[in-house]
């Protein structure tokens, strides 16, 4: 299992949304690179980014820092935020990164996101769904930033993208997202039991080093972390000695 640390960039800076709500939102002193570079130096190799600007406006505010980050981290990037076209995917994909994080148009225009993963291949994307758990236990994707249900369960639309081929896939509990309340590794354990040559993304609420062991026992390909990460709540001299005994 991979040990992602997220960099949310807005206007320029690191932060971390609550439950990601933009009026409630956390700076970080870090220049993006070098916060990059440590991470590098601590044996992690994927870079999750999220243009926040991006998200609320559509315009890639933050592509010359991903671009950077892609070029001086030495890491792998994966970046998205606010994907709604085929010039803003191609854009990102220019800029040097791994792969382009696909979101809520994965939920609202499945077939466009299908051609997209046709014309790039699996490798390249990953889909990305915000769940809640509803009323019935079933997680349902929410879109424009948590603030619309979708009425689609996650499980339809992971069976929709691994029959056209996709393979890696992220998925948050938005109840845990930024809370540091602990991750829902039941929901990943059902994820990876249903779709077992699916590659997971687990994604919201990691609290302590204690918690990777449980993650890993899921059998998700990584686990994203962000806050916990910046607070100190995981620090990187446990994420080493993580690697080295995994």
């Amino acid at each position: 299992m991979q040990i992602i640390p997220a960099i949310d960039l807005l206007g320029g800076r690191c932060v971390r949304l609550y439950k990601g709500d933009f009026e409630q939102v956390s700076s970080y002193d870090h220049d993006p690179v070098e916060l990059a570079q440590r991470y590098r130096k601590a044996g992690l190799s994927l870079l999750h980014v999220v243009d926040l600007d991006g998200a609320r406006t559509g315009k890639p505010d933050n592509l010359a820092i991903i671009s950077e980050l892609a070029a001086g981290s030495g890491m792998q990037v994966q970046a998205g935020g606010g994907i709604r076209n085929r010039e803003r995917l191609e854009t990102l994909l220019q800029s040097g990164i791994e792969r382009v994080v696909i979101g809520s148009v994965a939920v609202t225009e499945p077939a466009q996101t299908a051609q997209w993963l046709s014309e790039q291949g699996p490798e390249r994307i990953v889909f990305a769904f915000d769940v809640q758990i509803s009323a019935d236990g079933e997680p349902e994707a929410l879109t424009h930033g948590w603030t619309r249900g979708s009425g689609q369960h996650l499980w339809t639309l992971l069976d929709f993208y691994l029959e056209r081929g996709a393979r890696h896939f992220l998925c948050t509990d938005i109840a845990r997202d930024g809370t540091l309340s602990g991750a829902n590794t039941a929901l990943y354990r059902e994820c990876v039991r249903r779709y077992p040559t699916a590659r997971f993304q687990a994604s919201g609420g990691l609290a302590s080093a204690n918690e990777l062991t449980i993650l890993g026992k899921t059998g998700v390909a990584g686990i994203i972390t962000g806050k916990a990460l910046l607070d100190g709540r995981l620090s990187l001299a446990e994420v080493e000695k993580f690697l080295q005994n995994a």
